[in-house]
């Protein structure tokens, strides 16, 4: 039998393989690694949507969508997408700027990039008007707010933000919440226009007699409706009825949104022409007597009627126990006029209202007990006062006040000094005597409240009668002796 020459093959160890395969997986990784350095192998990022958005606020974040993949310079973009990890801060129910960030983990090394997010808020706040059932402004009442409210999906309540403004009979409302969203809103129309109409009672242009009073005609007001409104009119400018002159009265209604409707009426006041002043044909002494009536006045009537002679007398209301005596001297032939109810220079001299409500106190007075109103007066203090002073120029426009009103004032000539100079009654009435001798008209002043003046006045009767003088009581057409007013 032949043998066999062939040697036998050496088979590779187990170990051998392994060390073989490892050194070929290190040459591939070394291979692969270089390949992938040169190739510069790098994450890239797609998003599908851009990377600045808005996110209205309270709305739910809805990821708009992003891949991301591997690229390089040798083997280019690869197909497979990479599993991307998606953190964020964003909170959707406070406005401002959010990241979202994303992060892919390649070949041991984070890659990562950044959307951001705006949350904002774009919509307007809600503005509701209210409405009551069955309320109707009118153009005088104008508009009174029926309510409104108004809400924000951000701010919430803004209804205290709300402003508002009338224009051309409607009204405009605005809010405008913390992003500067603005909802306007109108309301219109805002009211029934039904202007009303003043009607006048009496002419447009009254002429009157100067007077202590006027009484205006009236007038009335109502609107296209029918609804009496002369309860709203007003009244401006004021008659003087005692002073001649032209017065304007204009009656007005005015609305609440401004607008006004008005009627005029002028007054003419006109003077009281006083009757001429007549001098007396013989030798006159007007005895006057101020400040009564008092405890003498009776006595004085008693010796005036003895002689048949006539007097005058200015009252006052100073003393109401005598009262009687001035309808007394009335009626036996003696002249009234008016002195004043207070004699309180103060408050007579501090105004043309307050003189003359003294005034008209006297003459209801004299009327009560008359049964007539008088046409003269005399001042206190006489026109010629200074105690009046303290308030320039009143002498001087009442002086004129009751000319207009057709009264006679009467100072005097003749004064008998009882006013302070003398208490003695022979003297009292040399005064007289002395100042009446030689003169045609005497006004004498007296105070019959006075008994040493009132005691004098039969030695001056007896006297005039015996030189010729006749005694008489002062009407509007006598000799008024007025002193120089001083003020």
């Amino acid at each position: 039998m032949k043998k066999s020459t062939d040697k036998p093959k050496k088979r590779i160890g187990g170990k051998t393989a392994l060390v073989i395969l490892v050194i070929l997986l290190v040459y591939i990784a070394a291979v692969t690694l270089a390949a992938l350095v040169i190739d510069g192998r790098h994450v890239r990022f797609y998003m599908t949507a851009p990377q600045e958005m808005n996110l209205e606020c309270f709305e739910a974040y809805q990821e708009p969508g992003i891949y991301a993949v591997t690229t390089g310079k040798l083997f280019g973009e690869g197909k497979k997408h990479l599993h991307v990890d998606v953190s964020s801060d964003l909170d959707n129910t406070r406005l401002g700027e959010y990241t979202v960030k994303y992060t892919v983990r390649y070949l041991l090394q984070d890659y990562s990039t950044e959307r951001r997010v705006q949350v904002v808020d774009t919509v307007a706040p809600v503005l509701e008007l209210k409405y009551v059932e069955g309320y109707q402004a009118s153009w005088f009442t104008g508009y009174e707010e029926e309510g409104y409210t108004a809400t924000d999906n951000y701010d919430g309540d803004l209804t205290d933000k709300v402003e508002s403004y009338e224009e051309e009979n409607r009204k405009v409302y605005t809010v405008t919440d913390s992003s500067g969203n603005t909802t306007t809103m109108v309301r219109e129309p805002l009211y029934i226009y039904t202007e009303p109409e003043i009607t006048l009672y009496g002419d447009s242009e009254l002429y009157v007699n100067a007077s202590l009073s006027f009484e205006d005609p009236g007038y009335y007001a109502q609107d296209k409706m029918g609804n009496d409104m002369t309860g709203f009119v007003q009244v401006s400018g004021q008659v003087c009825p005692y002073r001649a002159g032209d017065y304007e009265i204009t009656y007005y209604i005015e609305s609440p949104t401004g607008d006004s409707v008005s009627a005029q009426r002028t007054v003419h006041v006109l003077p009281i022409r006083n009757p001429d002043t007549v001098t007396p044909d013989s030798k006159t002494i007007y005895l006057t007597f101020d400040d009564g009536p008092g405890p003498y006045t009776g006595r004085l009537l008693d010796v005036l009627a003895k002689y048949n002679a006539k007097a005058t007398f200015f009252v006052t209301g100073a003393n109401p126990k005598y009262y009687d005596q001035i309808g007394r001297a009335y009626n036996e032939g003696h002249a009234v006029g008016v002195h004043t109810y207070s004699h309180n220079y103060r408050s007579i001299y501090s105004s043309e209202e307050a003189f003359f409500q003294d005034f008209n106190a006297v003459q209801d007075l004299i009327c009560d007990q008359t049964g007539s109103y008088t046409k003269i007066c005399r001042f206190p203090g006489g026109s010629s006062n200074t105690v009046s002073n303290f308030n320039p120029g009143i002498m001087t426009s009442l002086a004129g006040a009751l000319t207009d009103l057709g009264y006679q004032y009467f100072d005097w000539n003749v004064s008998s000094g009882d006013a302070g100079e003398t208490t003695d009654t022979d003297t009292v009435a040399e005064n007289i005597i002395n100042g009446c001798a030689g003169r045609k008209a005497s006004v004498v002043l007296q105070h019959d409240i006075k008994d040493y003046s009132v005691n004098a006045v039969e030695q001056v009767l007896i006297w005039g009668i015996n030189n010729g003088y006749v005694f008489r009581a002062l009407d509007a057409s006598s000799p008024n002796a007025h002193h120089g007013i001083n003020n």
